[in-house]
């Protein structure tokens, strides 16, 4: 499926991203790998929106009929530095066709958005694993900031894996510009896009993560208009830009019939505290201090 042109050709691609990141195509030449189960981790600063992405991903993965688990990987310090290994955000999703008890002993994807990001997460890959990398990012001051004095992607270190280099914040500030944003905002878009390549990537349907941009940035309409580009970019990039082999899917669990919720850790606690004060019939009082993660609970026993 042929894509609007714009002039601006894709990285290692034969056709031009659409100028509002195009509307989301889902025909392919080919039909897309099926695999049982799938680990994706998605790494970067901890101001690179990776917690929101991995959770999007989880809850239209579940919403797909998939069983996930999910660990997601807080700095411990409060805003360390962009670009050092302390700073480092993650979030990784696992992902089946049948029940599944953890998050995944190993990612079978890295989604590294700069090179602190890959240094603190390539360890935890599993051999001939994938590693998806912003290549904007992989520049020489970060990569000194990130503890490297040779750049991974050229000095053979990550032979093991199979590596693909995507200009994602170029890509992003792109669509931003085209929709009349300033630089500095649409950067930190850059999140959409790799949300957008992994939904192509895993066969993610489209539609949900699109309805959630617009409700939950409803009061921010250039801010939801550049984060749909961003995503739509991301998406069309996989399918078009030739630099994949294939695209991949896990189908649905076969699970008993009866209604189910894409639950965290934080969330079940709260739901237990409730029922617990409600089967006692005593009033609830949880003395906690709002900080991630366990203001998510303080927020779930708010509503």
């Amino acid at each position: 499926m042929k894509t609007p042109d714009c002039g601006v050709p894709f990285w290692r691609g034969n056709r031009a991203l659409p100028r509002d990141g195009g509307p989301v195509s889902t025909a392919t030449e080919n039909e897309p790998t099926q695999l049982d189960r799938v680990v994706i981790r998605f790494a970067g600063d901890s101001g690179d929106g990776m917690q929101l992405t991995g959770t999007q991903f989880t809850e239209v993965s579940s919403l797909f009929g998939n069983d996930t688990a999910t660990l997601p990987d807080f700095p411990a310090e409060i805003r360390a530095p962009a670009g050092t290994l302390a700073g480092v955000s993650a979030f990784q999703v696992h992902i089946s066709d049948h029940d599944i008890l953890t998050p995944g002993d190993a990612p079978n994807v890295l989604v590294a958005m700069n090179p602190a990001a890959l240094r603190a997460n390539v360890g935890l890959v599993a051999p001939g694993g994938t590693i998806i990398v912003n290549i904007d990012a992989f520049e020489e001051r970060a990569l000194a900031k990130a503890g490297y004095s040779a750049n991974p992607l050229e000095d053979g270190s990550l032979s093991t894996f199979t590596v693909y280099e995507v200009p994602m914040t170029s890509l992003t500030m792109q669509v931003g510009k085209d929709a009349g944003v300033r630089p500095r905002d649409a950067e930190r878009s850059k999140n959409f896009f790799a949300l957008g390549l992994a939904s192509w990537l895993y066969s993610r349907p489209v539609e949900p993560t699109l309805a959630w941009i617009e409700k939950r940035f409803a009061g921010k309409p250039q801010i939801l208009d550049v984060n749909a580009r961003a995503y739509k970019a991301g998406y069309n990039f996989g399918e078009t830009a030739e630099l994949f082999e294939s695209s991949y899917q896990v189908r649905p669990a076969h699970h008993a019939p009866g209604l189910y919720t894409n639950v965290t850790g934080n969330t079940a606690l709260a739901w237990g505290l409730i029922a617990a004060a409600h089967q006692a019939s005593l009033p609830l009082f949880l003395g906690s201090y709002p900080i991630t993660p366990a203001s998510d609970i303080l927020h779930e026993l708010s509503k």
